[in-house]
């Protein structure tokens, strides 16, 4: 089981493709607020409403200064599907390592169902301008979650 961050964190570093296979660096980030989630799999319902739910509030969090990245453990291939599918304009970025997904706790036993798997947990952590974890979401809910976030935000 992988630990879970907690606010006042150092963010972990990360490179990942992108869907068009292209790196994408948290570090590049520095001095801008990343909202990043982490979901099971793209081209899945829950998924699918978590990351269009993200795509139509763009907007309103790149002006209130937030980039939002979807990390999963599908391929780059399968995410430029699911982007052009949803005409999805958030990042994704494919972890099919999962070391990713594990360094955020975002991998590790969950409740499916009843019963106990090992998978992804739908998470969601925010990252300040210093690459530290301004909140650590776990267990999120696909549907919700976006106007959740933006309403504890205050944005």
């Amino acid at each position: 089981m992988s630990e879970r961050l907690a606010p006042g964190d150092t963010a972990p570093a990360f490179t990942l493709p992108d869907a068009d296979g292209k790196e994408v660096s948290l570090a590049d980030k520095r001095g801008r607020k990343v909202i990043v989630y982490f979901y099971p799999a793209a081209l899945t319902p829950g998924c699918t409403k978590q990351a269009c739910d993200f795509t139509d509030n763009l907007e309103l969090l790149s002006g209130a200064g937030y980039e939002v990245i979807g990390v999963s453990p599908d391929r780059p291939e399968k995410l430029a599907k699911f982007r052009e599918a949803e005409d999805l304009q958030v990042t994704l970025l494919a972890d099919p390592e999962k070391s990713v997904l594990a360094a955020y706790g975002a991998f590790g036993e969950k409740k499916l169902y009843g019963k106990t798997v090992t998978g992804v947990i739908r998470s969601t952590v925010i990252v300040d301008e210093e690459g530290k974890v301004e909140r650590a979401l776990y267990n999120v809910k696909a549907t919700g979650h976006v106007a959740k976030l933006i309403r504890d935000l205050a944005i």
